[in-house]
């Protein structure tokens, strides 16, 4: 038997931007998530909930992540929205060095294929909900710029955004939307921090320095609840489109 409650699948949902959205989609909109990581965190293990199942998957493995998909609709009776957040910067690299193709491969397996998997898994239930379906896509600023050294990363985000805007038409019963969060205060951060110089450009590479020194990083609570909110409650006009956690169109969506 189906959920009274909206049922939300979220990838990537064991820290920054997914836990956020996962804690605020359990506390604020009362909905049922599956929460789908590749390992459980001590931050995930503390949402005590029983609208909130946590599936251990690997989302670039096709059958793990179908697999997911049939045990979140076993549990819960349906799927209302998908939030694809999961997702990975490396290899950071420049194209014309050495890196291997396999690795640039292995990040496409997780930061766009993964995205076909979840998308078609569970489209067959987006579209029968009565709530109308919806998809958030989270995405970045790299999919329109393209930063030196982020090859991979500016690639896959910009076929993400090209992947919800073919949704768009595809699906017009399905809702489909692409976030930006901006530069987000995660573990990403960090990274780029501690290694991004040897592949970025110095000017490049200042501007994630400063933005940590002066306290400008986004809190992932900030965009994790236009997110939440979005993926649920996201009006048919915004379908097909890229829009920044902090733009106009999300201002009733942003937490007060």
């Amino acid at each position: 038997m189906a959920s009274t409650k909206p049922t939300v699948l979220v990838t990537g949902a064991s820290k920054g931007i997914g836990l956020a959205v996962t804690q605020y989609l359990l506390d604020k909109f009362q909905a049922n998530v599956v929460a789908i990581s590749r390992a459980p965190t001590p931050e995930l293990n503390a949402l005590k909930s029983e609208a909130l199942l946590h599936i251990q998957c690997d989302i670039a493995d096709e059958q793990s992540l179908t697999s997911a998909v049939s045990v979140a609709v076993d549990t819960y009776g349906s799927i209302d929205a998908v939030v694809l957040n999961a997702g990975t910067l490396e290899p950071l690299c420049r194209i014309g060095d050495n890196t291997p193709l396999p690795l640039w491969k292995k990040h496409f397996d997780v930061n766009f294929f993964s995205l076909v998997t979840a998308v078609k898994t569970t489209l067959p239930h987006l579209r029968k909900s009565p709530l109308r379906g919806r998809i958030v896509f989270v995405s970045s600023g790299a999919a329109v710029k393209g930063t030196a050294g982020w090859g991979p990363y500016n690639a896959s985000k910009a076929a993400m955004n090209s992947l919800c805007r073919t949704l768009s038409e595809e699906e017009p019963d399905v809702i489909s939307v692409s976030v930006r969060p901006g530069m987000v205060d995660t573990g990403m951060q960090e990274i780029l921090r501690q290694t991004g110089a040897t592949h970025m450009s110095k000017a490049q590479h200042d501007v994630f320095l400063g933005a940590h020194a002066d306290g400008k990083l986004v809190k992932p609570e900030d965009c994790g609840h236009v997110i939440a909110a979005l993926s649920l409650e996201a009006p048919p006009e915004l379908s097909g489109e890229f829009v920044s956690w902090d733009s106009e169109e999300c201002r009733a969506f942003r937490r007060k």
